[in-house]
């Protein structure tokens, strides 16, 4: 991997390669004894599990999604809608948008976020009984989607509740890193703690709704901390940390690690398909802005 090319770029700013400024987030066994993963996630901001969900099932899912377009032209006409193939011409994109909002609810997508294989593992890992955050979100880009999400941290949306709640990002089909799946910033859940409670302090007088809010008058307009990646690395001194994920894989990452995206540019034109949903342990408060789904305008 050291002598691979790449060109990553994220809301315009091209990401470094060198050795102190990228390299490759660590895979991990589902199957290592969960205390030595309970100490990494503390260590380290996240968990990648390899191979954790069956494929067939992962991809059962990528193929109910991309039939939903079948009559709005969004794939490449004569492919087979689980491969993904962006299409060159025009299409509804008033219809993708309707159909992306509505998969939240179906049933068969719920059914996969419920997938026992993912809750027990939660129970397991966090020790009790757990529930799961009815706003979940599903995520498609394009190869022609120049925009992407920037430098930040779970918290920032979810300050009503429990710090201690936990992301799974979950590749829906395979995402090499040329896809633009998610990077993040090597060691950054210890600054995440830090800018929270910068947050916290500054925030302490305003009213509290506006409090947990991710776009109070002391944040920035997205809840973002910066679109610009490599600044931010040179400022933390830090890497950012890729990896090529593959369908089955998982990732866990604690509400305090900074994360972000990178622009699509397969070059066979597969759209970037993947989730992420939350759990914690149900004793621990929640937000309770996120026992909704996910709806257009709904603040967060």
């Amino acid at each position: 991997m050291a002598t691979r090319s790449l060109d990553l770029v994220s809301n315009g700013y091209a990401l470094p390669t060198t050795p102190d400024r990228f390299g490759w987030l660590k895979p991990s066994d589902p199957g290592t004894n969960l205390a030595t993963l309970r100490e990494q996630l503390n260590a380290e901001g996240y968990i990648w599990l390899k191979d954790f969900l069956d494929k067939d099932f992962v991809l059962d899912l990528r193929r109910r999604y991309f039939e939903m377009f079948e009559t709005s032209g969004f794939l490449a006409a004569g492919t087979d809608p689980v491969e993904g193939i962006y299409t060159t011409g025009d299409y509804d994109k008033q219809l993708v948008r309707e159909r992306a909002i509505e998969f939240v609810r179906w049933a068969s997508y719920e059914a996969f976020c419920y997938a026992p294989r993912i809750w027990k593992y939660y129970e397991a890992f966090l020790g009790g009984p757990v529930y799961l955050h009815k706003r979940k979100i599903v995520r498609h880009t394009t190869v022609d989607d120049t925009s992407s999400t920037g430098a930040h941290y779970d918290l920032t949306y979810l300050r009503g509740g429990t710090d201690s709640v936990l992301t799974s990002w979950i590749p829906i089909g395979d995402i090499p890193v040329e896809m633009g799946g998610l990077v993040y910033l090597e060691g950054s859940h210890t600054y995440g703690r830090q800018a929270e409670a910068e947050f916290s302090a500054k925030n302490r007088e305003l009213p509290p709704e506006e409090r947990i809010s991710a776009y109070n008058r002391n944040m920035v307009n997205s809840g973002w901390l910066s679109k610009d990646l490599p600044s931010l690395a040179d400022r933390l001194n830090a890497r950012w940390l890729a990896a090529d994920y593959e369908t089955g894989d998982m990732v866990i990452h604690t509400a305090y690690m900074i994360h972000a995206a990178t622009v699509n540019t397969s070059p066979e034109r597969r759209v970037r398909l993947s989730t992420d949903i939350r759990y914690q342990l149900v004793r621990e408060p929640i937000d309770e802005r996120w026992t909704n789904h996910v709806a257009p305008g709904d603040g967060l």
